[in-house]
Parts: structure tokens; C-alpha cells; sequence
């Protein structure tokens, strides 16, 4: 069954990102833990179904304060096929040169901040607006993607760089280039993509090693409860204590 052709394969990046990327995922980590520890914010970044991994962090039960989810609408999926935020728009958007450092433009950041940026080609310029604003106003970058796939590839930034080149330290999927996996007979085209699934190994591998990090320096985590659980009678309390939390770094207070 191809259905267990596409477990195989998951299972395998799944066992590469744990064989290669422990190094690279405890350094992220640590950044990541820095910024949160400092009262700042891990800000977080991706297109199309790059931002799935953006919207699993938080807020999500059993995430925690401190992941600032930057998601622009017509560069999600969350639009139409056709007519206005088409399929065709996206595209052409994500190319566009300028188009990240506009979106930079409408938050506020500290150079005690961090970008985690996600993107499966690393060669799209949008990303690579942000990653190179965000190194400009002094934060740390970490880029999640398909780095050793895409390694030699033409970027289409001006800079010549790729998202991968820029940042300070990759976690790599480990994720081949094409991305789907599932050859079909008379078919040009495989079906199956992994990526989504390696993006979010990658992001829970990373979060608990911060969640690790942050309680061995006596942080204190605001962490979102589920509060589906019957007799759990401080659950609300617990999620408006983090909403809280969340509310205040906002303010900047």
C-alpha cells in the first residue's frame, strides 16, 4: 500500500533529523530560550504551508508565551483557489522583492528578539527579505527548512543568498528537494509531501528543548492548557494566566 510507502518515508526523516540535527536543534534552542528568558519574543515566520508550522507553536495546548506568530494572509493558504488571495496571487506575492521588509515594517522588535523562519526552498524572496531585515536590526536567525536539498541552488533574491546562507543557525528537515515522495504510475508528478510533517518534528523537537532549557535557568513557563480535560477545575485559570502573560509582553510591560 502506498500508504505505508509514505509512513516509511516519514519514518526515515524523521530518524535523519534525529541522526544530524541534535547540535543544531540544542543551539536554536538556546537562542530561542534567551530571547523568551529576556521578556522578548521568538518571532515566527513562513509562507504557504510554511506557515502550518507557525501556527502549531501558539497558541496551541502545551505550547508557551514567548513564540510571536507572524502571519501574513495573502501569503498563507488559508484563501481562495481562484478569485481574490488566489493561488495565482500567492506565487507571484511570495517572489516579490521588498514585499518582507514592508511586513517588517509593522511590528515592533528588540535586538534581544529572534526570527525562526520557515521555508522549504530557503530560495523565495519574501523570506529572504526578513531574514536579512531581521539581521539588520541585530537579532539571531533560525532557519528551518530543506538546507542540504536545496544547497547550490539558484536564490532568487537579488542578494544572491539563499534564507539558509543567511541565518545564523539551520535546522535542516532533511526533506528531498521535490518535497512529495509517492511516484504514481503514468504520472510525472509524486504525490505525498513530507515536509509539513518534518517542519513540525522540527518544531516540538526545538520547543521542548527551550521548555527544558528555560525551567534548568528557573523560568517559569506559561503554558497553554487543555481545557477539554472533565475535572480539570483550574484549567480556565491556567489559560487566562498565560493569555495574560502573552497580553503583557504585547504591551511591553
Amino acid at each position: 500500500m502506498l500508504a505505508k510507502d509514505w509512513l516509511t518515508n516519514a519514518r526515515e526523516v524523521m530518524d535523519r533529523i534525529e541522526a544530524t540535527q541534535m547540535e543544531n536543534i540544542s543551539q536554536a534552542a538556546e537562542v530561542m530560550a534567551s530571547s523568551i528568558q529576556a521578556g522578548r519574543w521568538v518571532h515566527t515566520f513562513g509562507c504557504g504551508h510554511a506557515t502550518l508550522p507557525v501556527e502549531e507553536m501558539y497558541p496551541r495546548i502545551g505550547g508557551f508565551v514567548g513564540f510571536h506568530p507572524m502571519v501574513e494572509m495573502p501569503l498563507t493558504f488559508f484563501t481562495h483557489i481562484f478569485g481574490e488571495m488566489g493561488i495565482h496571487q500567492f506565487v507571484f506575492l511570495e517572489r516579490v522583492e521588498g514585499y518582507g521588509n514592508q511586513i517588517m515594517k509593522s511590528y515592533d522588535f528588540d535586538p534581544r528578539d529572534c526570527v525562526w523562519m520557515f521555508s522549504h526552498s530557503g530560495i523565495n524572496n519574501v523570506n529572504i527579505d526578513i531574514a536579512l531585515e531581521a539581521k539588520r536590526l541585530g537579532m539571531k536567525v533560525i532557519a528551518t527548512g530543506s538546507a542540504e536539498a536545496f544547497q547550490g541552488k539558484a536564490t532568487r533574491h537579488s542578494s544572491g543568498k539563499q534564507i539558509f546562507e543567511i541565518a545564523d543557525i539551520v535546522v535542516d528537515t532533511c526533506v528531498p528537494a521535490e518535497d512529495a515522495t509517492i511516484p504514481l504510475e503514468n504520472h510525472r508528478d509524486k504525490v505525498g509531501p513530507i515536509s509539513t510533517m518534518a517542519f513540525t518534528t522540527v518544531v516540538w523537537m526545538v520547543i521542548t528543548t527551550v521548555a527544558e532549557q528555560l525551567v534548568d535557568r528557573g523560568e517559569k513557563l506559561y503554558i497553554h492548557p487543555s481545557h477539554n480535560i472533565p475535572g480539570d477545575t483550574t484549567a480556565r485559570d491556567r489559560l487566562d494566566e498565560a493569555l495574560a502573560e502573552y497580553k503583557r509582553r504585547i504591551a511591553g510591560v
